[in-house]
């Protein structure tokens, strides 16, 4: 089995760089309640080499997943890193195909929260009925479900189906979130998870108070011109999470 020290002296420093990232992205998924068992992908491209991402290895949880366990693979299926573990082929298939056909996305988090899957599950999905939600709706894509995620043919109808935009609830299945940068996905998933939990506890209540077409184009507005930097979004919150999952267990460095 591969070792942080062989692994890192393999790499070039911004691969490694990538890698410790992309771990401790894992780790914060995992203290959020993100996790599915060994289930569930995030992929991060790796700096410099365009055909090449780093994927979670198939069959470890994402509290074990560190920089060394990180398997290398590029967009037709081949391990790059020597690594002797499996990846999980749906997540293969959908990540690869995004990667591939999408040069600005660098980072793609596929999820099955119980919010989210349960937000997907139902007529009309993510409605525009919370602060947060007021930001994603209109920024939000749909796939019908066509089953797991194994057939290259879907691909077509994925592209279709995503459009310009770069989330996408797969319908009675989950989310899709790309970023630019892994910090950008992971603050956008945060959004629409948060999103979705406040959907799911606000219809247990009643009905609704929906948010006009007008006013979340004034919110969008708004957000826009606060936001940072579009590279680096999310980077604060980010790094935030990464120090609180360090002080709990930093052995995702390795």
């Amino acid at each position: 089995m591969a070792t942080a020290i062989n692994v890192q002296s393999m790499c070039s420093e911004a691969e490694w760089g990538a890698r410790l990232k992309l771990a401790a992205c894992y780790r914060i998924f995992d203290h959020l309640g993100w996790d599915e068992m060994i289930f569930n992908h995030i992929t991060l491209k790796v700096p410099d080499e365009d055909d090449a991402f780093l994927i979670n290895p198939y069959g470890l949880h994402f509290s074990e997943v560190s920089a060394s366990t990180l398997v290398k693979i590029d967009i037709d299926g081949n391990t790059l890193d020597g690594s002797e573990y499996p990846v999980n082929k749906a997540g293969f298939t959908q990540h690869s195909l995004f990667h591939r056909e999408l040069p600005d996305v660098h980072a793609i988090i596929h999820t099955h929260t119980t919010a989210t899957m349960a937000v997907s599950s139902v007529e009309g999905g993510l409605l525009p009925i919370n602060f947060y939600a007021a930001a994603i709706v209109p920024r939000l894509a749909y796939h019908k479900f066509e089953g797991i995620t194994v057939h290259e043919d879907e691909g077509p109808r994925f592209l279709a189906s995503l459009g310009k935009k770069r989330m996408m609830l797969l319908e009675n299945h989950g989310p899709v979130v790309m970023g630019r940068t892994l910090e950008e996905a992971f603050l956008n998933h945060w959004i629409l998870q948060r999103a979705c939990e406040i959907q799911m506890q606000t219809l247990a209540m009643g009905k609704p108070l929906m948010i006009g077409e007008e006013v979340i184009k004034k919110h969008l507005a708004n957000l826009s011109q606060a936001s940072i930097d579009p590279m680096k979004q999310g980077v604060p919150e980010f790094e935030a999470m990464v120090r609180l999952v360090d002080r709990v267990d930093s052995s995702w460095r390795e």
